[in-house]
């Protein structure tokens, strides 16, 4: 997914293609001529791919691409689609992004599984906006609606919280949410973390819960054998819950229930690293190093596709 969506970021020179007439660069299209012999694939058609890259890169002005081929595999209905990528501010310079589509036409295969077609993320959308139950912040609607899964012993996940905060005042028009995605394989006290969050919420709201998630973050070192129990509870009374009602709670089993439904919703939307960003649907990796201009411009052309007005302001500081 990753290669899918920052494919412009650095860019190198334009290969050929076998084959392939000589490159023709008028100042509106850097790339080589389409020649129909790469176009053998009966599905998807150079608008449906266009449609979807719209989706992906649009929200960039300075970048540029061209269906180069969409070739028929030895794989029943599975096609390899290849596209030529260009900056505007770096004429002369572009580089190749290869994918492919499945059989159904829903999927697009790349360094991932990701959701292809015109309007590849109305699923995930509508699964979220029915879902997503984690504390929130922002509006009370879903029009926009951002949700973000985490895990609390994550390192970039701490990174990406000041991210967050910054989407949260400059999306008024969003609908922000945790949701708990314990990665229990890698961080042993993970699930203990988001148990006791769960609590802390119902105990004493979303606003609450934010607090403890800052407090955990702030003293994720401390989250081992001999301290997590300690750390867990500072966290817990800094958000003015109770930590002895809140540990029995966390072992019950229908907060058990509360994580692991939320583990559930986003394997079932395809998560499967944290921190994960999804904007009305489509999904961001936000422990990178995506500037956060770049992934401002990204929520705002989400929300302005799904016919949501925001007010693109700049940002008084800069986050990556």
């Amino acid at each position: 997914m990753l290669s899918l969506v920052m494919a412009a970021q650095t860019p190198a020179p334009i290969p050929s293609a076998p084959g392939a007439p000589a490159a023709q660069t008028p100042p509106a299209n850097p790339f080589p001529a389409i020649n129909p012999k790469f176009f053998t694939a009966t599905s998807p058609s150079v608008e449906t791919v266009n449609a979807f890259l719209t989706q992906l890169w649009g929200f960039d002005p300075n970048r540029q691409w061209q269906v180069a081929a969409i070739l028929a595999t030895n794989a029943p209905g599975v096609a390899k689609i290849v596209v030529f990528v260009g900056d505007k501010s770096q004429p002369g310079k572009s580089q190749t992004t290869v994918f492919f589509s499945t059989p159904d036409g829903k999927h697009a295969i790349a360094d991932n599984v990701i959701d292809f077609g015109a309007k590849p993320f109305e699923e995930t959308r509508r699964v979220l906006q029915a879902r997503a139950d984690g504390p929130a912040r922002g509006a009370a609607g879903r029009e926009l609606l951002l949700v973000e899964f985490a895990d609390l012993q994550c390192p970039h996940c701490k990174d990406a919280q000041s991210t967050m905060d910054q989407l949260v005042t400059d999306f008024p028009q969003a609908r922000v949410v945790f949701q708990n995605y314990p990665l229990v394989d890698l961080h042993p006290y993970a699930f203990q973390a988001a148990a006791e969050g769960v609590c802390v919420r119902k105990e004493k709201g979303d606003d609450a819960f934010i607090k403890y998630v800052q407090a955990v973050f702030d003293t994720q070192g401390a989250l081992t054998a001999e301290s997590a129990n300690s750390t867990l509870d500072l966290a817990v009374t800094k958000a003015g819950a109770d930590p002895v009602a809140v540990v029995a709670c966390a072992k019950t089993q229908a907060t058990t229930d509360a994580v692991n439904a939320s583990m559930q919703l986003g394997k079932d939307i395809g998560v499967d690293s944290t921190p994960m960003l999804f904007i009305n649907g489509q999904p961001v990796p936000i422990g990178t190093n995506l500037p956060y201009e770049v992934l401002k411009r990204i929520v705002a052309y989400r929300a302005g596709l799904d016919g949501v007005q925001v007010k693109l302001q700049p940002s008084l500081k800069t986050l990556k």
